[in-house]
């Protein structure tokens, strides 16, 4: 399952976290944000309670994508105890990303 986050539950859901959390910034005219919306839902179904996935729309939510100097979509940053620790920026596929979710845990 992956949350939708806003600007002002970011930090309830990704800083705040118990778990490691990586956040898909996205919009809804990105044509690659499409192709990775996909991937994030896949992976998010493989570490049920050990990772949590969220999106956020950079559109509606840009302090947030202002915070972490966010110049492109899609932008995915994986947090960890609160603190970003890794970025991957445009389409990736799922081999890419899932060793990178693994190095969280």
């Amino acid at each position: 399952m992956v949350v939708d986050v806003t600007d002002a539950t970011f930090e309830k859901e990704v800083i705040k976290s118990t778990i490691p959390v990586l956040v898909d910034l996205w919009a809804p005219w990105c044509g690659p944000c499409r192709m990775v919306g996909p991937v994030v839902e896949k992976l998010s179904e493989k570490y049920p309670g050990k990772v949590k996935f969220c999106k956020i729309n950079v559109d509606q939510n840009p302090k947030t994508a202002a915070t972490y100097k966010v110049m492109s979509i899609p932008t995915l940053i994986f947090f960890k105890g609160g603190k970003a620790v890794d970025t991957v920026i445009g389409t990736v596929p799922e081999q890419v990303l899932k060793p990178k979710i693994d190095s969280l845990l």
